[in-house]
């Protein structure tokens, strides 16, 4: 049994850890948020609609589903760092944007003509969607793997994962300004491959560089 003086030094120990995967942490949001809103504002563009375009249900949807992801995902990325912080409630939590999206293509298909199904999912820039997303998630996804690497994960494939989710979430709720298709439809197809893809990303550089 440990005694009250090795219990105090082992807390003395932990806590510059937690401070610098923290700050590491948070350092890594800002700065990937920046980097790609930059990207996205001078190197991709706005859609020259916008200021219209945001009181429409659809993109609202698009841009506030994406934004609540990138937090969700977020939070967990904080979280799995440290091996003594459960993710489980905040793994969970990430049902509900899923939920909403599925019922929302499943309004969408109730609504719309069976012939206007394709179209709108194929929407006009899939390819686009499929090479925005990955480029904007650059900037977070490497800034979260180097800020874990000052924690201690104890899966680092998942904590991988989880780094490319909230890179790709973020990514994503940023191109949502810059994309002209606003279908459910296209948003649960094409985002969720993007999506999809730079998690796969993640766990294989959270595999091989999360290791302790």
């Amino acid at each position: 049994m440990l005694k009250t003086n090795e219990l105090i030094s082992l807390l003395t120990e932990d806590a510059p850890v937690r401070m610098r995967l923290g700050r590491a942490l948070k350092t890594a949001l800002v700065s990937g948020v920046v980097v790609s809103a930059l990207i996205l504002v001078f190197a991709i563009g706005i859609r020259h609609d916008i200021a219209s375009m945001m009181g429409t249900t659809r993109v609202l949807f698009k841009v506030s589903l994406m934004l609540v992801l990138a937090i969700l995902a977020s939070t967990i990325v904080f979280r799995i760092g440290r091996p003594d912080v459960p993710v489980s409630a905040a793994s969970w939590a990430l049902l509900a944007p899923t939920g909403v999206l599925a019922a929302a293509v499943l309004i969408e298909l109730q609504v719309l003509p069976r012939e206007l199904w394709e179209p709108q999912m194929m929407g006009h820039n899939a390819a686009y969607c499929l090479a925005l997303i990955p480029l904007l998630s650059i900037a977070p996804l490497l800034g979260f793997i180097l800020a874990l690497r000052a924690g201690a994960p104890r899966r680092p494939a998942l904590a991988g994962a989880a780094a490319g989710l909230a890179a790709s979430a973020i990514a994503s709720a940023l191109y949502a300004w810059h994309c002209v298709d606003d279908s459910p439809l296209f948003v649960a197809t094409w985002y969720t491959i993007a999506i999809a893809l730079v998690t796969a990303i993640g766990a294989a550089l959270g595999r091989r560089y999360l290791r302790w």
